[in-house]
Order: structure tokens, then C-alpha cells, then sequence
């Protein structure tokens, strides 16, 4: 576990998907373009705890690693930064992130991306991690920015939202 301020950062307890569930609903337009895949297999509690059980698998044979961001004060999730295609032969791995819209804009999510990178080389020694972001999502060009990522390029109508449109994607990089 990370702490900082009223907040830590924990490995997603997969047996806490009412919590998990919560946060993903709370947010769920504003995630249904980017996070799609978690936003399709979180649609009712049901849902929620069988996707659990998927991830769960993931976390043990270490091929993803979802964390959440906890408020100390309330025990609430209220963020989400997921450690995703993972590349043991390099090392490297993508980062995702969301914040819940009622802690957008309080350096939250900025300062756990820093903690938790810090945790991710220790732990791991990744030699590369990576963001992937809508040129439009100015909020996590910014909390990428802001942890050291650099502008690698963009590659055009490389994702399909949700709605079907095809879009650009700014790929972001640090390397270790």
C-alpha cells in the first residue's frame, strides 16, 4: 500500500466489488469511450463480481495489475490506475487511469501515477511505461505530462470508441 495525503493506493481487492462496482458506475459515461472494456463488464454488481474472478487470475499469473485509489477519510474508491499489456521481455506496460469526477482536478491522480511508478520500478524494474490518450483528454495529457511522459507520436484511427468513431491516439512514453 501507498499513502500520501488522505488517500492510498491499493492493489484491486477483487473481493470488494460493490466498491468497485460504485466507482465504475459513478463514472460511467465519462469512462464508456476509454475504458471500455471495463465499463462493458461492469454493468450490474453480477457482473462486477464475475469480472472480479477474471481479474483475480490476471493479478496472479502478473499479467495486469488494477489499482485503486482509496480516500482514507471514507474508505470510498475514487480512482483507478490500471497496469495493462504488460511486456515481460522488455519490461514494459501501459498505464491507465480515471479519477472520480468528484476529485477531478486536485493533483490526485498526478500524484499517484507518481507514487505508483516509483512502486512499479522498484518492484517490477520496468524499463518502459506507456500512456495512450485522446489528443482531446487534455486532463490525462496533462497528469502523463506532469509524471515525466513524453510525446512519442500519434497514431491516427488507432481505437474505436464505444460510439463506433474512429479516433486518434497520442501515445506517451518514459523509459527508465
Amino acid at each position: 500500500m501507498m499513502i500520501f495525503q488522505n488517500y492510498s493506493i491499493q492493489l484491486l481487492n477483487t473481493s470488494k466489488t460493490e466498491e468497485f462496482f460504485n466507482l465504475i458506475n459513478n463514472n460511467r459515461l465519462r469512462l464508456e469511450d476509454f475504458f471500455a472494456g471495463t465499463v462493458v463488464k461492469t454493468k450490474t454488481l453480477s457482473d462486477t463480481n464475475d469480472y472480479c474472478k477474471i481479474i483475480a487470475r490476471k493479478i496472479e499469473d502478473k499479467s495486469y495489475f488494477p489499482y485503486v485509489i482509496v480516500d482514507s477519510k471514507t474508505q470510498k474508491y475514487i480512482g483507478f490506475i490500471d497496469v495493462k499489456n504488460i511486456d515481460w521481455h522488455i519490461p514494459k506496460a501501459e498505464l491507465g487511469y480515471f479519477i472520480d469526477v468528484n476529485y477531478e482536478g486536485k493533483g490526485i491522480i498526478s500524484n499517484a501515477i507518481g507514487l505508483l511508478i516509483e512502486y512499479l520500478i522498484e518492484t517490477y524494474n520496468f524499463k518502459k511505461l506507456l500512456c495512450r490518450s485522446s489528443n482531446k483528454n487534455t486532463g490525462s495529457i496533462a497528469v502523463a505530462l506532469k509524471n515525466g511522459f513524453e510525446l512519442e507520436g500519434t497514431i491516427r484511427r488507432d481505437y474505436k470508441t464505444t460510439k463506433g468513431e474512429i479516433v486518434d491516439l497520442n501515445y506517451y512514453g518514459r523509459i527508465f
